[in-house]
């Protein structure tokens, strides 16, 4: 599957690309993973947010935003694949860009609990003691840049 990677602003996403944003966040996070929590948290239009996301033909098919926390940490969520692409290594594509953009800063993120091998082989550790969101152990972690 040929893939296309986009990195934008809020300011500079067009109403039908944050409506499919939105839609592929919601499909699985709120309703496949029955989750009701208020997906609009306002971070989205933060001036420091980036939205990455990976489209083919035109659809997304994963999707991940970087948010730019006061204390000048990067940090990662909302890390999600299209339930119709999965297995074809788009989050590690789409997680690989997100480093490179993040860069040389600190970046963390909570993982759920079940995918913490999967971000740790980029280069996170567990950063803190598990906990429960949503009825989903999670468990937060953090990667340093490397000097």
């Amino acid at each position: 599957m040929p893939v296309e990677s986009h990195l934008a602003g809020f300011a500079d996403l067009d109403a039908r690309t944050f409506h499919d944003l939105l839609r592929l966040r919601i499909d699985v996070f709120v309703v496949e993973q029955s989750c009701p929590y208020p997906e609009l948290d306002g971070r989205d239009v933060e001036p420091g947010t980036r939205h990455l996301w990976l489209s083919s033909d035109g659809a997304v098919v994963a999707y991940l935003r970087i948010l730019a926390d006061p204390d000048g940490v990067a940090r990662i969520g909302r890390v999600v694949v299209a339930p119709a692409a999965r297995g074809a290594g788009l989050a590690g594509a789409l997680m690989t860009e997100a480093l490179a953009v993040v860069g040389d800063r600190p970046c963390v993120l909570d993982a759920q609990t079940h995918l913490v091998g999967f971000y740790a082989g980029l280069g996170f550790a567990v950063s803190g003691p598990g906990y429960v969101e949503d009825g989903i152990p999670h468990t937060p972690m953090r990667r340093d840049p490397t000097h």
